[in-house]
């Protein structure tokens, strides 16, 4: 098939990767989101798919919105029999949806109808999934509601941050997606609908929802700070300052001395109380600093008795 893959961040790029070493399909453009500000310089970038478009010699679309007569001119041009699509970060609207043959197959991470939405993994994170998975549909007008061609599953590690679990479903899914472009060319996959149970919703993680509270159980603190890991972050606040818990937390199961937020630093480590028992603190980074061992900046900022997190 003539295919037009349409992708942006880092997460796309296994499966552009995966379309470009078939030799079944010829991708012959790639539609990404317009060069974003980026670095200390705020320069101008091209994501990464449109960086290895570029690197293959493929043409590379870069509409402001997806409903803009000349995109939609030149996409129709293309005539493409499908548009395969991973995080390309914009809706699309019913003139682009009708331009394929075949239609808008989209690699979602989650097993639908779990996790509609924009944070599928993080959201598998926070509410502590023992299984995720990917899963390739159709795209239709609504959220994530089209008929599903195929799915794979995933195990949820104890230790998983959002983003190596998002790294493995992305190599994963670019198989599943290639497979999924193999079947609907040779006519023995077609697509089924979702069922109308077990729908939930993963909407963008905001920097509010990243902020620890620490009357909460410990084993939320540690699936907020691995949820929320690497972006946008969990944080709290110190001396009215933000504090950043850029690494991960250990659960200490037979201690729970501390009211919740209250700190304890020792040679050992760094102490916090939460809900439940206490966690043991991993790297944090002061607001306006580097990141470094909690240990290091505890001895740095001189802990008093009593002293606590989050106010």
């Amino acid at each position: 098939m003539r295919l037009v893959f349409a992708g942006t961040p880092e997460v796309a790029v296994p499966a552009l990767e995966a379309l470009l070493a078939s030799d079944r399909h010829q991708v012959v453009a790639v539609v990404t989101r317009p060069d974003a500000p980026a670095g200390r310089g705020r320069r101008l970038v091209a994501s990464p798919a449109a960086q290895r478009a570029e690197a293959a010699g493929i043409e590379v679309l870069k509409p402001a919105r997806p409903r803009d007569p000349d995109f939609l001119e030149r996409l129709a041009a293309l005539a493409p029999d499908c548009c395969p699509v991973v995080a390309y970060g914009a809706l699309l609207p019913r003139a682009a949806l009708d331009i394929p043959r075949v239609g808008w197959v989209n690699l979602h991470f989650s097993l639908l109808p779990a996790w509609r939405g924009a944070a599928p993994v993080q959201h598998a994170v926070l509410a502590g999934d023992q299984v995720t998975g990917a899963s390739t549909f159709l795209i239709e007008e609504g959220l994530d509601s089209g008929p599903v061609f195929g799915v794979l599953t995933e195990e949820v590690r104890p230790t998983d941050t959002s983003g190596e679990l998002l790294e493995r479903l992305a190599h994963a899914g670019a198989h599943l997606l290639a497979a999924t472009m193999d079947g609907i060319e040779d006519g023995t996959l077609h697509a089924v609908p979702q069922p109308a149970d077990g729908i939930t919703l993963a909407p963008k993680i905001t920097v509010e929802d990243a902020r620890i509270d620490w009357t909460t159980p410990a084993l939320r603190v540690d699936r907020v700070v691995r949820g929320c890991a690497p972006a946008p972050g969990a944080w709290t606040t110190f001396r009215g300052e933000r504090l950043k818990l850029a690494g991960p937390v250990r659960l200490l199961t037979d201690r729970a001395e501390l009211a919740p937020g209250e700190l304890a630093a020792a040679k050992s480590g760094v102490r916090v109380g939460t809900g439940s028992h206490e966690i043991e603190l991993g790297d944090v980074q002061p607001q306006g600093k580097k990141r470094m061992a909690a240990g290091d900046w505890a001895r740095g900022v001189r802990i008093e008795p009593g002293e606590t997190l989050g106010g």
